[in-house]
């Protein structure tokens, strides 16, 4: 299973904007459809909200590919 790192630039991170984010969507719509489809877990639940908040220490799956979300790097 591939794994990627996220560093969140904030609090959290809506989960759609994650997976295009990363590149695991090539836009907006497919991320939500994605969603939509239950196609993605976060920390191994099905998620069917397309912009539910991603917060640092939280795992997403989707198609064989792990998201970590790290921490905002400290300034």
């Amino acid at each position: 299973m591939q794994q990627i790192d996220f560093p969140l630039r904030g609090e959290h991170i809506a989960l759609d904007a994650l997976l295009k984010a990363t590149g695991l969507a090539s836009s907006g719509g497919l991320a939500k459809a994605l969603v939509a489809a239950g196609r993605v877990q976060v920390d191994g639940q099905l998620e069917l909200r397309k912009t539910c908040k991603v917060r640092a220490g939280q795992v997403v799956a989707l198609a064989g590919v792990r998201i970590r979300v790290l921490a905002a790097p400290a300034l």
